[in-house]
C-alpha cells in the first residue's frame, strides 16, 4: 500500500530481459534502507526488490505488467518514481494508492499557469475507467487531483515542488504515462454495475 507521495527520483542503470521478465537495476539513495522482498513502486508499479548491490538494487516486471505499464518503455538513463511501501500509523497525504496500475495514458498538453503547470492527458475509455473532479488519480505514481475530467481524459495541476522532485519535469506531449484510477471509485463502480 502507498500513499502516491515520492520519496526520491532514481535513475534505471541496467535492464536486462529474462525470457519474459525484465530485471530493472535502480539507483536509489534509499537503497542502503531496503530489504530483499521488501515492496517498492516504480512510476506507480509495485515491484519487489529481489537484489541489492551498494546504491542499486534490482525489481523484476513480468509481462503482465510489462503488458499493460510504461515500464517497458524504460531505457538505461530513464528517471523514475519512487516511493516505499506506507508504515502502518504513518499520514496517509496522499490517497491510498495500491501500486496496481489499470492502464496508460498520453500526455496530450502541457501549459504553463504563472509558476504551476497543467498537464492533461487521454486514455482508452473503452477499459472503464472513470475519473471524477477533484477525485483523486494516481499518475506514474503521484497522486493528484483531477480537473476537468472528460469520458477519456483529465487534466491535473502541478506545483512547483512536485514538478522539480518528480518526473513531471521529463514529460512531453506524447509521453507514456501510467494510471491509477482511485480504487473507492472503482470499488463503487463496480457495485452499482452489479445493482
Amino acid at each position: 500500500m502507498f500513499t502516491g507521495i515520492i520519496e526520491e527520483l532514481g535513475t534505471v542503470t541496467s535492464l536486462v530481459t529474462n525470457k519474459g521478465n525484465l530485471d530493472i537495476t535502480i539507483r536509489a539513495n534509499f537503497t542502503s534502507e531496503l530489504k530483499i522482498d521488501q515492496s517498492v513502486a516504480h512510476n506507480g508499479v509495485c515491484l519487489t526488490v529481489v537484489s541489492i548491490h551498494g546504491d542499486t538494487y534490482t525489481v523484476t516486471a513480468i509481462k503482465e505488467t510489462l503488458d499493460k505499464t510504461n515500464l517497458s518503455a524504460l531505457t538505461t538513463g530513464t528517471v523514475v518514481n519512487l516511493e516505499r511501501g506506507m508504515k502502518l500509523g504513518d499520514r496517509l497525504d496522499g490517497h491510498i494508492v495500491q501500486g496496481h496500475v489499470d492502464q496508460t495514458a498520453i500526455c496530450t498538453a502541457i501549459s504553463e499557469a504563472d509558476g504551476s503547470w497543467y498537464f492533461t492527458f487521454s486514455y482508452d475509455p473503452t477499459l472503464h475507467n472513470i475519473t471524477i473532479e477533484k477525485g483523486s488519480i494516481t499518475v506514474n505514481g503521484v497522486s493528484l487531483t483531477v480537473v476537468n475530467s472528460k469520458k477519456d481524459s483529465f487534466s491535473v495541476a502541478i506545483i512547483p515542488f512536485t514538478y522539480a522532485h518528480t518526473n513531471f519535469n521529463t514529460f512531453k506531449e506524447g509521453t507514456v504515462i501510467n494510471l491509477e484510477f482511485d480504487v473507492i471509485g472503482k470499488y463503487v463502480k463496480r457495485i452499482t454495475e452489479l445493482a
